[in-house]
């Protein structure tokens, strides 16, 4: 297949804008917010009772639960993408996941005061869903381009997503703030009918713009054509991480890619922690409206797709490692002016720095791994299902200690001190990175 064809490139991209409007809506900006509405209208208090827990505080369930969430994903997103490889049928996994995740949208219309548990369990299998439809689609990265488009490319697509996930939150807000406008009632306001009709909306937007993606990916990008020794469904599951478990010792053998690696894991998993929770150390922490925290959540996405394009461009001149380095750095420094935090406008100059670092640090993290990963290999999905493997280890690690703090301070700031730690760890890791790849080069 001829790689860099332009309707590939832009069917790649689109599945970034498409599902961005999850990422934002649902986990980052309208559903923490709207959780911790109904979890207090379901108690009358800050703190729940859930399952055998008692007296619960609403931020930490909900940290507990993106926790959990985050671990499932690494269970079960090696196997799918070891299963896609050793089927050659990885568009029609994406496919599968983006649908269960569409449906999941659309159930958490349903998601009340009275059926709290519901609304998790369906947070949960959402988020799963989302994160499996991303591993395929990042595989698709190194059939459909040659190594010196790798982070033009994943840097369009960050863009494009952050610039999708906008407009339709943008929607969705207006329908929260201005419900009077679109002709809801007193009663539809008072049931929070607009903040679970933009769930729905979610789910369509996610769905028509997929659509254009597997319409125009090719079929069967893994170009393989192995088929599983057992037709059983056990002996299809063991082949799957079978698949997995020799990626594995594939990737880790190869120096370069087992310290970045290394790097990734601890840098990744502070800012998949801060992105994660940034909604509630606003709300819990600062005491911040909600009009204050969707504003910051907008200046975050658009900043962002500024800085996946320019860091993307930054690459260019000094080089992805050095490049991801500055992005480290610059982390390390939000997490110490973010524990100085106590007004909005300063919350806003946060939001400018952490969505300038987003867009860079995730676009070449992508990126980078995609240049790293060994020539003339079609288990593209079992590759990235590692990478997301240890991309949700580390958010797993991340918010749990980040709520453990919490719960044992009562205070989330003490936690972003503690964060700075990683992404020190990750930026030497980097920087040994780069030392043995100049060596070489010498």
């Amino acid at each position: 297949m001829q790689k860099n064809q332009p309707q590939h490139i832009r069917a790649w991209c689109m599945y970034d804008w498409a599902n961005s409007a999850y990422s934002l809506t649902i986990t980052s900006a309208i559903f923490p917010t709207y959780f911790l509405i109904i979890a207090f209208a379901s108690s009358g208090k800050d703190s729940i009772d859930f399952l055998f827990w008692k007296n619960i505080p609403a931020t930490v369930l909900y940290a507990y639960t993106y926790s959990f969430s985050a671990l499932l994903i690494a269970v079960i997103n090696p196997l799918v993408g070891s299963l896609s490889d050793a089927t050659g049928k990885q568009k029609l996994f994406m496919r599968i996941f983006c649908y269960i995740g569409v449906i999941c949208c659309f159930l958490l219309y349903f998601s009340t005061p009275a059926n709290i548990t519901f609304a998790i369990l369906v947070f949960i299998v959402s988020s799963v869903a989302y994160s499996c439809s991303i591993v395929f689609c990042n595989s698709f990265l190194p059939i459909i381009a040659t190594p010196d488009r790798y982070e033009s490319i994943s840097a369009q697509g960050f863009a494009l997503g952050y610039i999708g996930g906008v407009l339709m939150l943008a929607l969705n807000l207006a329908m929260i703030q201005a419900p009077h406008f679109f002709g809801f009632g007193a009663h539809a306001i008072a049931d929070r009918l607009p903040a679970r009709i933009s769930f729905v909306l979610v789910g369509i937007w996610w769905l028509i713009f997929a659509e254009y993606a597997f319409y125009y990916l090719p079929n069967n990008a893994s170009e393989t054509t192995k088929k599983p020794n057992s037709t059983t469904h056990t002996g299809l599951l063991w082949r799957g991480y079978g698949e997995l478990i020799q990626a594995g010792k594939g990737l880790l053998q190869i120096v370069r890619l087992r310290t970045f690696l290394w790097a990734f894991f601890f840098y990744n998993m502070g800012l998949q922690t801060v992105m994660g929770l940034a909604t509630l150390f606003g709300q819990g922490e600062l005491k911040l409206p909600q009009t204050a925290l969707i504003t910051t959540i907008l200046i975050l996405q658009l900043v962002g797709a500024a800085g996946a394009l320019f860091f993307g461009y930054l690459s260019k001149k000094i080089g992805n490692i050095r490049t991801l380095q500055v992005c480290t750095l610059l982390w390390i420094g939000i997490c110490i002016y973010a524990y100085t935090v106590t007004t909005a406008n300063q919350f806003y100059i946060l939001a400018m720095c952490v969505g300038w670092a987003m867009g860079g640090i995730q676009a070449l993290s992508r990126a980078s791994y995609t240049k790293l990963l060994p020539e003339g290999k079609h288990n593209t999905a079992s590759y990235f299902s590692f990478y997301d493997t240890i991309d949700k280890v580390g958010t797993v690690l991340g918010t749990f200690l980040y709520a453990l703090i919490q719960a044992f301070t009562g205070s989330m700031r003490y936690s972003l001190l503690v964060f700075t730690v990683f992404f020190l760890i990750g930026t030497i890791g980097l920087e040994v990175l780069r030392l043995d790849m100049r060596k070489k080069q010498a």
